[in-house]
């Protein structure tokens, strides 16, 4: 007769394998570190948010500050409490920062249109075609990012001297266009594209030019938006080219206007801070409005699929 006995087998719950881990349980210790992390981090962002807003207040508070007041120094701008569009109205009323507006615009624009297609096409051509010294051509480029862009004002100069661009548009734009970050984010983001869609499009019969322009360039819209936005952000802020390459007045752009204002407007510092306030305006109304694409840009060049 068998004898009936307990099994030695240990009972399995349904659906868990027997050699897994029990499953974690979130302690208090852990919820009590993460709270306390999140608010040392709230703290710390907190902190530099302030120390970054303190300046800022007070370029706003200096440009609503009659001349007279600010002249006098800091503390006189602190104690006096009535404010006035006086600063601004002298600026705009002068007719020359539209003339600046009109340059920076138009050749921040158009660097920037020029700037997205070539570093796009030559991003796409180091992430996908195969050739002869194309490793070289990557390191190259990756020189070319830490050369300062001061270094090369005086060569650029006198070669924009001998084919006569000097004093026009052109002179701001063309040295501006070959924007090696912008390469670099390109083809960082094109080695993350699945080659799969550009062998399909080769099976029905597309070249190459029709899948840059009709695949690649639809799904790189993020990393299109933010370089675009970085470009033009670059092109308006540059001071140190405009200032060598032109001397026409109606010429130039807001860095360069604004630096004239300083060298001519002497003690009237509510004016100068009128005049960057306004120079800087169209870059915040731009990072408002398009800080969520600048974000996903960047951070889609990280994403490998």
């Amino acid at each position: 007769m068998a004898t009936t006995g307990t099994s030695s087998t240990p009972r399995r719950t349904p659906g868990i394998s027997a050699a897994a881990p029990p499953p974690r349980r979130v302690t208090d210790s852990s919820k009590n570190s993460s709270r306390a992390f999140n608010v040392v981090c709230g703290v710390v962002l907190g902190v530099f948010a302030v120390l970054w807003l303190i300046p800022s207040l007070w370029a706003i508070k200096t440009s609503l500050t009659p001349n007279s007041v600010s002249a006098v120094g800091a503390e006189e701008i602190l104690r006096h409490g009535g404010l006035t569009l006086e600063p601004y109205a002298n600026i705009l009323r002068g007719g020359a920062i539209w003339d600046w507006y009109l340059a920076s615009f138009f050749t921040a624009a158009v660097t920037t249109a020029l700037t997205v297609v070539f570093a796009s096409m030559s991003g796409y051509a180091l992430s996908r075609l195969q050739f002869r010294g194309r490793g070289l051509v990557f390191v190259l480029m990756l020189a070319g990012i830490m050369i300062p862009s001061q270094v090369l004002v005086v060569p650029i100069f006198q070669m924009l001297d001998a084919v006569s661009l000097l004093n026009t548009y052109w002179a701001v734009i063309l040295p501006q266009i070959p924007y090696v970050i912008a390469v670099f984010v390109f083809k960082q983001f094109f080695d993350g594209l699945p080659k799969e869609l550009e062998e399909s499009a080769r099976i029905d019969g597309a070249g190459f030019w029709r899948i840059y322009r009709s695949i690649i360039m639809p799904l790189s819209k993020p990393v299109v938006s933010a370089m675009a936005i970085l470009a033009f952000v670059n092109v308006w802020n540059n001071l140190l080219l405009p200032l060598f390459v032109v001397s026409n007045p109606e010429l130039m752009t807001i860095p360069v206007g604004l630096a004239t204002v300083q060298g001519s407007f002497g003690q009237r510092y509510s004016d100068i801070q009128a005049s960057s306030i306004l120079g800087a305006l169209p870059l915040v109304i731009l990072f408002l409005l398009f800080q969520r694409r600048i974000v996903e840009g960047v951070a889609g060049t990280g994403l490998k699929g």
